[in-house]
């Protein structure tokens, strides 16, 4: 269920129809949308659900203090929700959202600790430390020092070279070569500043 559009929104209550019983708190795994990850796990009643759907921003039933919960009423730290789906026994859901903060209350970005990230992401993880770092014998922090020409072209070599590759018929060089394109477009894109996330964003932009 996407709350992007307000055209999307359902105009019946959406936790009875799908199952969920007044009095009934339903898990909610949030997730960025940007990177995967798991933020928290949350639980969500009737009403806390429904306002959610209303307003966009996640909201929550606190089992500690018995009373609706706004995310980020006080720290600021909100969640606009992007999707919402329900598990296939319509008891527990995991909620798709842009944290405008962190979402723990340590303050750290999510509640869970050592879950690991996803391999673009750790590779742009790396790739930020070198060039911040710039190390000694590091290949990514020799292109950094080298500049941008140099990057772009290890860019286009490799992009030839996922070309000759993809004439061939070894599907096993062909993801070798493309996995060496994509380390290099990720070098480009850490000097540039740029992200995986807007290139997500773009692609998802261009399908609607």
């Amino acid at each position: 269920m996407s709350v992007n559009d307000q055209n999307d929104m359902p105009r019946s209550d959406p936790a009875s129809s799908r199952g969920m019983n007044s009095g009934t708190l339903t898990p909610a795994i949030i997730r960025d949308s940007k990177t995967g990850a798991i933020l928290t796990l949350a639980y969500m009643s009737e009403e806390s659900l429904q306002k959610t759907i209303e307003t966009g921003e996640t909201w929550f039933w606190s089992r500690s203090r018995n009373e609706l919960w706004h995310k980020g009423a006080t720290s600021g730290n909100t969640q606009r929700v992007v999707h919402i789906a329900h598990d296939c026994d319509d008891d527990a859901l995991v909620v798709t959202v842009e944290p405008k903060g962190p979402a723990c209350h340590t303050g750290a970005t999510s509640c869970f600790d050592g879950i690991p990230p996803l391999p673009i992401e750790r590779l742009m993880q790396v790739l930020r430390e070198r060039y911040d770092k710039r190390p000694e014998g590091s290949y990514s922090a020799y292109l950094f020092n080298e500049g941008r020409d140099k990057i772009l072209k290890k860019v286009g070599e490799e992009a030839t070279e996922v070309v000759i590759a993809a004439k061939g018929d070894n599907r096993e060089r062909l993801v070798s070569e493309l996995a060496d394109l994509v380390f290099h477009l990720s070098v480009l894109m850490t000097e540039a500043g740029v992200g995986w996330a807007e290139v997500e964003e773009e692609l998802e932009r261009r399908a609607r």
